[in-house]
């Protein structure tokens, strides 16, 4: 499997990409360009990423495709088909987003967003999304979160089915969906779940970690990986163990000093563990 995270210093060119990349000790990266890129960059920088060996994980295409304002859901629409056309321009595994909210927050709760009618718009949101960029090197997925669709590898494995297309993918991050003492405490054995149940679908995952603490009612909080509950051992055996090549973004970090310690402590995890990074 490989390491990544966000590329700290100058990435203006392949050649500075890269050398940042191998500086962090990365073997897989963010997409470096933007979709306004010209298709001559974005060669270079798919030449740039194979001759290094680097896998370009993901384009990201946050935004709210379930928004209840009109002119905030067709933007998010666009950016979802805008960035999955740069995903399968550059050759990233895959364009991630959220389901999206039926709420004003565009990643918060809501009452409607775990219900049959939202499971149905995400299914028919997801496959406009694809029908329109038909894919054929990349893949849209969504990110697992808490209270929004798919918050289970069972509810994702529905979404599979339910929305039929060779162009979507899995998204794994354990943590978002680490939302209750049962979870925290059995992390282990949801993450095999997760393998189980999505398996060849998955395309990436997303490297945090995850504390309960011990005041009323239930308080959780995303920590960085090594200070949290998360069963790093069983989420490394299983990436390894379905994809060598598997990428694991580190995300969500404050400083390039915090980045470097998450990524000692995951390649701590993965030399006890025979993984090679």
């Amino acid at each position: 499997m490989r390491l990544g995270g966000p590329v700290f210093g100058d990435s203006s060119s392949p050649e500075q990409w890269v050398a940042a990349v191998r500086q962090h000790g990365y073997r897989a990266a963010y997409c470096p360009v933007d979709a306004g890129a010209s298709d001559d960059v974005i060669r270079a920088y798919e030449k740039a990423a194979k001759e290094a060996d680097i896998v370009i994980a993901e384009v990201g295409a946050w935004s709210n495709p379930l928004s209840p304002d009109e002119a905030t859901r067709k933007a998010a629409l666009q950016t979802c088909k805008t960035q999955l056309a740069l995903a399968d321009r550059i050759g990233a595994r895959c364009c991630v987003n959220i389901a999206g909210s039926c709420g004003e927050q565009w990643d918060g709760p809501h009452p409607d967003n775990l219900t049959p009618q939202t499971f149905d718009r995400i299914v028919e949101i997801v496959r406009e999304i694809i029908d329109a960029v038909k894919p054929t090197r990349s893949c849209y997925a969504l990110e697992t979160m808490p209270w929004m669709y798919p918050d289970s590898p069972e509810s994702y494995a529905q979404l599979i089915r339910a929305i039929d297309r060779p162009g979507f993918g899995v998204h794994l991050d354990p943590v978002n969906i680490v939302c209750s003492p049962q979870r925290y405490y059995r992390s282990g054995d949801l993450i095999r779940d997760c393998f189980r149940l999505l398996g060849p679908h998955i395309k990436g995952c997303h490297a945090k970690d995850i504390l309960l603490h011990g005041r009323l009612t239930v308080h959780l909080d995303e920590v960085r990986p090594g200070l949290g509950g998360l069963d790093y051992r069983a989420l490394l055996q299983e990436m390894n163990r379905l994809e060598p090549d598997m990428p694991l973004m580190l995300e969500h970090l404050p400083t390039q000093e915090e980045y470097a310690l998450a990524g000692d402590y995951i390649r701590s995890v993965a030399k006890e563990e025979g993984i090679a990074l």
